[in-house]
Formats: structure tokens, C-alpha cells, sequence
């Protein structure tokens, strides 16, 4: 559902739509999100359908991995918590701040949710960008950028 008209579409056109207003979009998701075995195209997916952020219990591991070296936020909830407690139903307006000072390995950030009817709440997050090579990879927009920027600066 693209949610400014309520018009029903495709996932694909309506990521297409999101794109094309500048639009970031997230992804909420459970236990080991990322489990099969396209792991690696699963990552490039997202990133091509404008998806700056994933959020989840757990993560399989190298499918984490790839999100960062897309340039893709991988996030996960603390202290037990679920998307299922979120109460979601798609019409939310998504934040997540906590990055003035740059990011760190494993670093905690804020999600604030706004509801339809204009209340938030706040939820801590751990960013499972887990090194500070993953950190530099995200902070180009991914491993390509990131060797492209090192092969441009030798040239």
C-alpha cells in the first residue's frame, strides 16, 4: 500500500513511488532475518528498493554483513523486545536519530514511532555495524563506494 493515497500496488511500485518523493524506508523483521540462500542479492534487493534501514530481533549473520556492505542500516531490538510488540500497522512515520557524533561498533540509537494520530514513543536499538571497517563501508554507502573512493584517490 502506498500509504499517501491508500492506493494498493505491488511492493516494487510502491517502493518505486517512495523513491521517486525521496522517501526512506525501513523494514521490520524477526529472528534471523535473512536466512536462506540468497543472501548476498537479498542485500542488493533492499538497497534497490530505497530501504535505508532494517530492524529485527536477530540477524543471520552473513546476510547482516551484506546489508552494511550495501550500505543498508542493519538494526536490532533490545531487552526481548519485537516488532509484534510495535503494533504496527504501516501508516507510522519511522525516526531514528542518535548519530550527531558519528557511528560506533554497536552502538545504541533511538527509534521514535509516530502514530497516525500524532503520538510517539521511543525504543532503543542496537546497530549491528559491528566493526569500524564495517563502520567506514557504511559510512561511503557500501564496500563498492567505499574501494571506488580509495581507487579515486590514488589516481
Amino acid at each position: 500500500r502506498y500509504v499517501p493515497t491508500g492506493e494498493q500496488m505491488s511492493m516494487y511500485d510502491a517502493a518505486m513511488k517512495y523513491k521517486e518523493t525521496g522517501t526512506p524506508l525501513v523494514i521490520f523483521g524477526g529472528k534471523e532475518y535473512g536466512t536462506g540462500s540468497s543472501r548476498d542479492w537479498a542485500a542488493k534487493g533492499t538497497i534497490l528498493l530505497g530501504v535505508k534501514a532494517v530492524i529485527t530481533e536477530s540477524f543471520e549473520r552473513i546476510h547482516r554483513s551484506n546489508l552494511v556492505g550495501m550500505g543498508v542500516l542493519p538494526l536490532v531490538f533490545k531487552n526481548g523486545q519485537t516488532r509484534k510488540d510495535l503494533n504496527l500497522t504501516g501508516d507510522e512515520k519511522i525516526d531514528i536519530t542518535g548519530f550527531e557524533n558519528g557511528i560506533t561498533p554497536r552502538m545504541d540509537v533511538n527509534l521514535t514511532i509516530t502514530r497516525k494520530d500524532g503520538k510517539t514513543e521511543q525504543h532503543k536499538l542496537l546497530c549491528r555495524i559491528d566493526t569500524l571497517d564495517e563502520v567506514e563501508y557504511y559510512n561511503n554507502g557500501g564496500v563498492l563506494n567505499y574501494v571506488l573512493r580509495g581507487l579515486a584517490k590514488k589516481a
